[in-house]
């Protein structure tokens, strides 16, 4: 060990472009934290409770710098869905599609390994008239994914749990895919100094195998002329520069380029066989973590056929669809199914394509849950608060500061005058979740597994 950092490590990135070891060192040593948030454009405001100053972050439209980290857990507008926090180099993934991936509209998007959801809410606001498929294979994050995408309140994303290799029965199916492999971290070290323990040479070559397993498991799902978007948060170059001579020599891809501005700090690199464009993010140069990325762009088509079975999906009577459209700003552009007894609301423009997804892989959430019928009433799910779709004309009380932070202990909350029956529990005007006042008292509906269980 180097001070903290392995000697390995640092020996082995001597020959990497923008490599410094004196400075490389004392940023690391010197311990300082980068706290950043990219803001939901869908929600308001672009601010945080505590009212901190925004920097913005260069390369992404919506990403800020914070001067200092607060306690997000008692932030209200986080609960709410308003912010993500997520580390600015990788919020780099914005401008990589700003301009490589041409019109957003329209667009079918792979989140390939996408808990906990940083970039697949990047991707949901990005390609916001697109489809998002968030996949996640471990389990348990999956379902940490799906909170977070729920919370964004975005109807374009479809979360799923699968091996990547299910994806091969969508062939040709994905305009982007983004592949953020997992990778041995080093370029955490600064942010997560347990997982310097963790590192090893013999780590980043398993690294490296997996990264090829999955890519090779992943192309044939990308169509003739779809971005490939790779990157890692390793600065070892088995796992970034040699993954992309790897690319160029087992497929048919074309390197993209991508624009720099100098006072970025980001490193541009070349792959030292095919001279595949790389960028490199230095926490010496710039303000952030170290990641890397690279875009390419597929020069052949995948052979196969996707077919779409009829709708096997149970759809709403007109009379529940009428129940429902009380609840929602619109339903003329909205797709309504059940499942199991939950009515679901996907974009109407995206229902084949639901079930075409349906039909190959396991999902974990599609669109916005509605909600529950119950005689002729509807039991909201919490969902519904927090997407844009919820009718602006509901009953609302607007809380406190401590009133909201009450209600997402789930605890009891003073409703004062508030109209009996469903209310949203706002915050600033932003939807936290629903109640139900009744006579004396109130009854929180916020979920109970996402409650604040700090004082």
């Amino acid at each position: 060990m180097s001070g903290k950092l392995p000697i390995a490590l640092l020996a082995s990135l001597e020959q990497c472009a923008g490599f410094n070891r004196n400075t490389f060192e004392a940023v690391h040593a010197a311990e300082e934290k980068v706290t950043s948030v990219r803001f939901n454009p869908a929600k308001g405001p672009q601010r945080l409770a505590s009212g901190l100053p925004l920097t913005p972050v260069p390369w992404c439209r919506y990403g800020a710098y914070l001067p200092e980290r607060p306690s997000f857990t008692f932030d209200p507008l986080f609960h709410a869905g308003t912010y993500y926090v997520q580390e600015a180099s990788s919020m780099f993934l914005w401008e990589v599609l700003h301009q490589v991936a041409g019109n957003p509209a329209q667009q079918k998007v792979l989140d390939l390994c996408a808990a906990p959801g940083g970039k697949s809410t990047l991707l949901a606001s990005y390609f916001a008239d697109g489809l998002v498929v968030a996949n996640e294979v471990i389990r348990n994050r999956s379902s940490i994914l799906a909170e977070n995408i729920t919370k964004w309140g975005a109807d374009n994303v479809v979360v799923t749990n699968n091996d990547p290799a299910h994806f091969q029965a969508l062939a040709g199916y994905f305009d982007v895919i983004v592949a953020d492999a997992p990778c041995s971290g080093s370029g955490l070290f600064r942010k997560d100094p347990e997982a310097i323990e963790e590192w090893s040479e013999d780590n980043v070559a398993l690294c490296s195998q997996r990264q090829q397993r999955i890519l090779a498991d992943i192309y044939p799902a990308l169509k003739e002329e779809g971005i490939l978007i790779y990157s890692t948060c390793s600065y070892s170059k088995q796992e970034d520069e040699e993954i992309l001579d790897w690319l160029m020599q087992n497929f048919a891809l074309e390197s993209c380029s991508i624009s720099l501005e100098e006072e970025w700090g980001i490193i541009p690199v070349l792959s030292e066989q095919y001279k595949a464009a790389g960028y490199r993010f230095y926490p010496d140069k710039v303000k952030g973590e170290g990641f890397f990325i690279a875009a390419f762009r597929k020069k052949e088509s995948s052979s196969g056929t996707v077919f779409v079975k009829k709708n096997t999906l149970n759809t709403l009577t007109k009379q529940e669809v009428q129940v429902v459209g009380d609840w929602l700003k619109d339903t003329a552009n909205l797709f309504l199914f059940k499942q199991k007894d939950t009515i679901i609301a996907v974009p109407e423009q995206w229902k084949a394509e639901v079930l075409t997804l349906q039909q190959s892989l396991h999902i974990k959430k599609a669109g916005v849950a509605v909600g529950m019928l119950k005689g002729k009433d509807l039991v909201p799910e919490h969902a519904l608060a927090l997407s844009l779709h919820v009718k602006d004309t509901l009953p609302k009380l607007n809380l406190e500061l401590e009133q909201a932070l009450q209600y997402l202990r789930k605890k009891e909350v003073d409703a004062g005058d508030a109209p009996k029956g469903w209310t949203l529990a706002q915050f600033e005007g932003v939807n936290l979740g629903w109640m139900k006042v009744l006579p004396g008292r109130i009854n929180n509906y916020y979920p109970v597994e996402w409650r604040i269980l700090k004082d």
